[in-house]
């Protein structure tokens, strides 16, 4: 019954968004017809379908190159989730708890998934106000159009360069859908399955889809096509995206998001029975290590990816997230070995993690020495924050979110502001979308700007997570019962074991 409970819940979200798109379906199909234009990872919204043979002519075609790049970034991402993070936590616990990690991320990954096509797209990357989006993408509503056999077009951050719009969905849907397998790691072998779904539906809805809108919404390079059109195009955008703040592929909108929803679960759903006197230890590091090289192979596609195009942006995010992954490994070990005499292969899986998370939002906006320097700075951060601050917080992360995804991205995200500029070798960014004028920042104008975008992603990550673990533990409950944590989540909740005996 509390099972069947959950489902009608997570039905009813999905029909109440649903009704209040089709409410505003007559200004949606209005709005369909208005040109836009939304970069990712800064945002992507629809080009204009032409109105006019001539100018059909004149609309910018998509490079097939860019596509191919694309649909490879997005097969890379999910490989990322399933099977990396899902054997990556699954190796972390206990062999009685292998498969419901397994569960709990592959089938939250596939939940996600369906609600970004339903509403989650359009909640992000379409026009709203400086928080969240509308509803006219609603079902991806007027991305293809069956009966002319049209696609619409999204922007990257190029003028005049395009990819399909249906591409940039799919590929911010798995980003989307990691985030919230993310979270998993936190309270991993005491939650019940139903609502571990309940509160990613939540969640989802209400903390994800915000930030992702307010930090990659803005309304395309193509947009900017005179000094006067500026300021009013800037207020249409997320709000973080007007402060100025640089995420190139999800240090907040990925990893501190989801970190904080980690925590306040963890303390929400309490302890492990045992914790902290019964041996936890992972049962399997063979294939956690097998999990963190699928991360790491994956990563290319979620932060080369994060580019748009298959030009020189991706191939600096490509090897600063190669080289900066690395250098975390190294800190790690290093650390490691200098506090508890040896280094261990979980360490050296945890520093890759840690190096990874802290260049996502560096990835295409530093310089080669920048990265290396994020890494290696990750890795020992890392390396306290799952070891001192753990301790001070008190905290059951079971697998480490917060210490990880987390710290790395705290730290990935302030000393992007640090090296972005070109004084220390970094891209800079760009001053002036009309003229595409690319310039540099002040350092710590531009750390204030990264810290904003920090803040703000905790305080509101953890009050939308509070209030969605209340509203789960209200009505179906959050953890199962002593005895079933005892036996193994594997059995009595799915009924099945990873071994057999």
């Amino acid at each position: 019954m509390k099972k069947l409970i959950a489902i009608c819940v997570l039905g009813l979200l999905a029909l109440g968004l649903g009704g209040g798109a089709l409410a505003q379906d007559a200004a949606a199909s209005a709005a369909a017809s208005a040109p836009e234009a939304v970069a990712s990872m800064a945002a992507a919204a629809p080009v204009a379908e032409a109105a006019s043979a001539a100018a059909a002519a004149a609309a910018p075609v998509p490079n097939k190159g860019d596509v191919s790049w694309m649909l490879l970034s997005t097969l890379l991402v999910i490989m990322m989730a399933i099977p990396g993070l899902a054997l990556f936590y699954g190796g972390l616990v206990r062999s009685k708890n292998m498969l419901s990690v397994l569960m709990q991320v592959f089938v939250t990954f596939s939940m996600i998934v369906v609600l970004w096509v339903v509403y989650g797209y359009s909640l992000a990357f379409t026009e709203g106000n400086a928080f969240v989006g509308g509803f006219d993408r609603l079902f991806l509503k007027g991305v293809f159009d069956p009966a002319a056999g049209t696609f619409a077009m999204a922007a990257t951050f190029s003028k005049g360069v395009v990819i399909p719009e249906i591409i940039f969905v799919a590929f911010q849907a798995t980003f989307a859908a990691i985030t919230c397998g993310l979270i998993v790691g936190a309270f991993a072998e005491r939650i019940k399955f139903s609502a571990v779904l309940m509160f990613m539906a939540i969640w989802f809805t209400f903390s994800y889809a915000p930030i992702a809108h307010m930090v990659w919404f803005w309304m395309g390079p193509d947009a900017y096509t005179a000094a006067g059109v500026v300021d009013e195009l800037n207020g249409k955008a997320g709000l973080i995206w007007q402060w100025g703040a640089l995420d190139f592929a999800g240090g907040t909108v990925v990893h501190i998001n989801a970190a904080v929803a980690g925590l306040v679960g963890a303390y929400m759903v309490g302890k492990r029975v045992g914790y902290g006197k019964e041996s936890m230890a992972p049962h399997n590091l063979t294939l956690t290590m097998v999990g963190a090289s699928l991360l790491w192979v994956g990563w290319f596609g979620f932060n080369a990816g994060s580019a748009l195009e298959a030009g020189n942006s991706a191939a600096l995010a490509f090897m600063n997230t190669f080289s900066a992954t690395a250098c975390a490994v190294l800190a790690w070990c290093a650390g490691e070995a200098l506090m508890k005499g040896k280094a261990s292969m979980l360490g050296a899986a945890s520093g890759a993690v840690a190096g990874l998370v802290a260049i996502t939002p560096a990835a295409g906006n530093v310089g080669i020495v920048g990265a290396l320097v994020i890494g290696t700075v990750a890795g020992f951060a890392c390396l306290w924050g799952v070891n001192g601050l753990k301790r001070l917080l008190g905290a059951d992360d079971s697998l480490d979110v917060f210490g990880v995804h987390g710290v790395g991205g705290i730290v990935g995200a302030l000393l992007t502001g640090v090296f972005n500029t070109q004084a220390l070798g970094g891209p800079g960014l760009v001053t002036d979308w009309v003229t595409a004028t690319v310039g540099s920042n002040a350092i710590g104008a531009q750390v204030w700007i990264q810290l904003k975008a920090v803040l703000l992603t905790i305080v509101w990550s953890g009050v939308v997570s509070l209030v969605a673990y209340k509203i789960v533990d209200m009505t179906i409950g959050l953890r199962v019962p002593e005895d079933e944590e005892r036996e193994g989540l594997d059995i009595t909740s799915h009924g099945e074991t990873a071994y057999g005996k």
